[in-house]
């Protein structure tokens, strides 16, 4: 078998407070091989926003590792961490995340033009056309819909074609109509770009969609959930 795209091994998190120290992850160990789609589920508080931060290297454990595409994140310095999340992941937030005082073309561009792309506005362009956004692209925010603003943040994600997407909640501010056509169009264009899916979800129909689920109670991994067939 080849090389996991993502291989967490031991990973313990710890946060010091005024009644001493808290265990957020205990010990979790577990690899993702390139092209899986994965949900992390558990109730509020069980730690999975913990781990999609540590798996992003936004964070930094207390004790073991994460190897991202075969390097060690935590063996970085915050820069080397930066530009290495910028090269191989993207995000999706359940806020969406975008900015108000650009237009989504602008907002899609961003990470093509941060990167020294000299075809951002095609690729962007291309990309906004792909999830059916052809038409707003000198829309600012404020004048899309929950919907289509997720299907830009969609567009900013994919358009870097990153190894690995990290997904929050990504339904979480839409209704359920909406959610639906959005996860079908996420996980399109997962299929589509090869892309490594980590999602965090409340939600257990949409985790039954991904080709795994690993279940966190309280900051443990417990054995693996079934998928439906």
């Amino acid at each position: 078998m080849s090389e996991p795209i993502i291989a967490v091994d031991h990973v313990t998190k710890q946060v010091s407070d005024a009644t001493g120290v808290l265990t957020i992850l205990h010990d979790i160990s577990f690899t993702l091989q390139a092209q899986e789609s994965v949900a992390i589920v558990g109730a509020s508080g069980s730690g999975k926003s913990t781990l999609l931060a540590l798996l992003a290297g936004l964070d930094v454990p207390s004790s073991g590792t994460v190897r991202l595409d075969g390097e060690d994140m935590f063996a970085l310095d915050e820069d080397d961490r930066a530009a290495l999340r910028a090269r191989k992941i993207g995000f999706v937030f359940q806020s969406f995340q975008l900015l108000g005082n650009r237009t989504a073309l602008e907002n899609v561009m961003l990470p093509l033009e941060l990167a020294g792309r000299r075809d951002a506005r095609t690729l962007a362009t291309e990309m906004l056309k792909r999830v059916g956004l052809g038409e707003r692209l000198a829309h600012y925010p404020r004048l899309l819909s929950g919907g289509e603003q997720q299907r830009v943040a969609l567009a900013r994600a994919f358009v870097v074609e990153p190894k690995v997407l990290l997904a929050d909640e990504p339904t979480g501010s839409l209704d359920h109509a909406t959610g639906e056509k959005v996860m079908g169009l996420m996980f399109e264009l997962n299929r589509e770009r090869g892309t490594t899916l980590i999602m965090v979800t409340h939600d257990r129909a949409i985790a039954a969609r991904c080709d795994r689920q690993l279940v966190i109670e309280a900051g443990h991994l417990l054995a693996e959930a079934p998928v439906p067939v």
